[in-house]
């Protein structure tokens, strides 16, 4: 993992030279391969760096999921996939969205001082009605609002993101200085703490997406597993087994980097067809559901106890109790509300 350099902690910000980061996930169930390397990973390293605040966005996946049944399951098994995979509720406060409803109150507040043109612009909405142009409602236009919402109530001062991520982060700073400008100095512009977040590609060569149907179900049972990654697309112009491979353009080759610190060798395997693709495949499959035993077994263990997931998310909403209500206060009174 890598970030950026730090400046002075910012005052009132936690403990004592300690920044406070937020970071927001999509309930979307049983996590994939995806999930892990582009964020839950980087969630699990910087747990032991910050004071860590991570968010099931329960609010935010009401814009695509309407079933009610659905989305409690899903964010069950979004909160035992984090636990399994490391997140520990004693270095950081894991919680539900909805369980703070403050979010959604100062959400509304700072609508008064976003102009409609700044939401407009958001690359994400445009491709959420893409997606879904039979329910192009509002809260996919206002979704950056409630994303500001999330992180300033808290008071957060970094924010993990990716490098092509950085766009969505600046509207939530836009945001904040509109409120600032208006009603004087009351939240920090929060910085962005740049994280290794790779694009992995699913098995059909797309961006791995459940909505797609392309994923790796890491937690899930290892034949499944298997089966998924002997599905992946590789090199395409790899015509024949003897054929010489390209692991510079093979998702499979590419993955290996993850899970192992011989990959180099075994591209050069690839190039000299001393090895094929299937050869590949199975020996990522085998490296995926080795690396992922311990999380799936934990994440069996939880789904079977969902008190004790409820517990973890009910604890960590009421540890922010306090602060989300000290924010609103603040907010009310500059604001003119009684």
């Amino acid at each position: 993992m890598t970030v950026q350099p730090l400046a002075a902690p910012a005052a009132a910000t936690g403990s004592p030279g300690q920044h406070r980061i937020f970071s927001g996930i999509q309930p979307s169930g049983i996590v994939h391969l995806g999930n892990d390397l582009g964020a839950i990973r980087n969630y699990v390293a910087l747990q032991s760096h910050f004071e860590a605040i991570y968010c099931i966005v329960d609010y935010h996946a009401l814009t695509s999921t309407h079933q009610a049944d659905v989305l409690r399951e899903r964010t069950r098994q979004m909160a035992a996939a984090l636990l399994a995979l490391g997140l520990d509720p004693d270095r950081c406060t894991l919680f539900v969205q909805s369980h703070r409803p403050e979010h959604t109150e100062l959400a509304w507040l700072f609508a008064t001082v976003t102009p409609v043109s700044w939401v407009e612009r958001t690359p994400t909405y445009k491709e959420k009605a893409a997606q879904q142009p039979d329910d192009v409602n509002h809260a996919l236009l206002t979704y950056p609002i409630l994303q500001a919402a999330d992180i300033a109530i808290y008071h957060a001062d970094r924010v993990p993101v990716g490098k092509d991520q950085a766009a969505h982060l600046e509207l939530s700073r836009e945001i904040l200085r509109a409120f600032n400008r208006r009603y004087g100095e009351t939240f920090v512009e929060p910085l962005a703490v740049y994280t290794e977040a790779p694009l992995v590609l699913g098995t059909d060569g797309r961006k791995m997406s459940k909505s797609i149907g392309n994923t790796i179900d890491i937690l899930g049972d290892p034949e499944l597993v298997r089966r998924q990654v002997m599905s992946m697309v590789t090199d395409t112009q790899r015509i024949k087994r003897t054929d010489p491979g390209r692991p510079e353009i093979c998702n499979v080759c590419q993955l290996q980097r993850f899970f192992g610190d011989d990959y180099e060798a075994l591209w050069e395997g690839e190039r000299t067809a001393r090895t094929g693709c299937v050869d590949m495949k199975r020996l990522l499959a085998d490296r995926i559901t080795t690396h992922y035993a311990p999380a799936r077994e934990r994440y069996r263990e939880l789904m079977a106890e969902p008190a004790q997931v409820d517990g973890v998310l009910e604890a960590g909403a009421n540890r922010l109790r306090p602060q989300a209500a000290a924010t609103l206060a603040t907010v009310r009174e500059r604001m003119g509300l009684r």
